[in-house]
């Protein structure tokens, strides 16, 4: 390449950076539309990003430990962590598929999809909590019981 194409790619590289670091500039110094904006702000994607790698770390390791060291309150614990972890990462999750669709076919949607993906977050929660607290092995023992095949009783 000649000095004059290294200069103007040199210029297009240092001006997409200035855009770049304006978008981002502008987006986090505006006002948050309000607690249900699950993706607003880099502090938003950081704790996403720190959620998915918890789940994907933490996950594996209790499900490959055995049951006699994990029932009990291991096992309750983990799966009240896991419940809040999936119903949030769920929440932000859908807040960025919001952010990014809905307003191609409805600005006004956009407020009705964010309820709409608390409610499914909300729902989320209660129903792992409810699994994780009240039944048999917690969320660990319903996952196990999906390949675990059920004992039949021959009291006959």
């Amino acid at each position: 390449l000649d000095s004059n194409h290294k200069t103007t790619m040199l210029r297009a590289t240092r001006s997409s950076g200035l855009l770049l670091k304006r978008a981002v500039r502008k987006a986090s110094s505006q006002s948050s539309g309000g607690v249900l904006e699950g993706d607003a702000g880099a502090l938003a994607t950081h704790i996403h990003h720190h959620m998915t790698t918890f789940l994907a770390v933490a996950t594996p390791v209790v499900f490959l430990i055995p049951d006699s060291w994990s029932d009990g309150f291991i096992n309750k614990a983990f799966g009240a962590v896991v419940a809040v972890n999936v119903s949030a990462h769920s929440w932000v999750g859908l807040n960025y598929v919001a952010t990014d669709y809905v307003p191609k076919i409805s600005k006004s949607l956009l407020g009705p999809a964010r309820i709409l993906n608390a409610g499914i977050g909300l729902v989320t929660l209660l129903g792992l909590g409810s699994m994780a607290m009240n039944n048999k092995g917690g969320i660990k023992g319903a996952i196990k019981g999906l390949w675990n095949p059920k004992k039949e009783d021959k009291s006959d």
